[in-house]
């Protein structure tokens, strides 16, 4: 299963790109402030597991992760 946590786009440089489902911090899903990014797992990256990279987010399943996607801080206002 899948597992979601946001991270602070300062602390890209501590991700193993290899253990994650993005390929760069480029392709990583980002809050509208440019300021947080998202990843995505399917096993637990060791710089999760091992402290190493701080989370922002608790860990997130997929309907957890959507309901953050749909936020104000992610999403822009839909148009009226």
């Amino acid at each position: 299963m899948r597992k979601y946590a946001v991270i602070s786009l300062q602390n890209t440089n501590k991700v193993l790109f290899s253990q994650v489902n993005q390929s760069s911090a480029q392709t990583m899903r980002r809050n509208l402030a440019n300021t947080e990014g998202l990843l995505s797992w399917i096993t637990t990256p060791s710089f999760i597991t091992d402290g190493s990279l701080p989370i922002v987010s608790d860990i997130m399943d997929h309907e957890e992760a959507l309901a953050l996607m749909a936020t104000p801080e992610w999403s822009p206002p839909e148009p009226e």
